[in-house]
């Protein structure tokens, strides 16, 4: 119908014409409430955003020189951080003469990514920048994960 006609309809029923798409021949209109629209589609975005989880980027950083117990300590930081959700970046940190021997802190992220290949996957392998090496690990997906927890209650009961 003719936009003046489809006006009128709408001023008639105390509505708006909205525009729905402007680049269809001929332009396709919609008779509606716009500012009802406008307001579901805000608590659509709301409701959405409630349920989205933010992923954080924790960073971690060892030595060269590091301790075992230490070492021990640090992924078990690196460990609690997965199992909420986020990335880690594992990063060894040289400083003077430890520059020499990359091949220390190299030893010791690969030997964190192999401990954590259960619980994480390694997003890049270590990389050398200056005077830091660091590597990100990100919590490996679980296929079905959701169904273990459920079965192991049904086993204990």
């Amino acid at each position: 119908m003719p936009p003046p006609q489809a006006l009128a309809i709408a001023k008639q029923k105390g509505l708006d014409l909205v525009e729905i798409s402007p680049t269809a021949v001929p332009p396709v209109c919609r008779i509606m409430d716009f500012g009802k629209y406008q307001y579901q589609e805000q608590k659509r975005a709301r409701e959405a955003r409630r349920h989205q989880k933010v992923i954080e980027v924790k960073e971690i950083k060892f030595r060269p020189k590091v301790d075992e117990h230490d070492y021990q300590f640090k992924k078990k930081h690196i460990e609690r951080f997965l199992e909420d959700g986020d990335k880690v970046k594992a990063t060894i940190f040289f400083r003077g003469r430890e520059m020499a021997h990359p091949e220390i802190g190299r030893r010791i992220l690969e030997r964190l990514v192999e401990e954590l290949a259960d619980l994480a996957i390694a997003e890049t392998m270590p990389r050398l920048e200056g005077n830091q090496m660091h590597t990100i690990l990100s919590r490996r997906p679980q296929g079905g994960g959701k169904a273990k927890p459920a079965a192991s209650a049904a086993a204990k009961s």
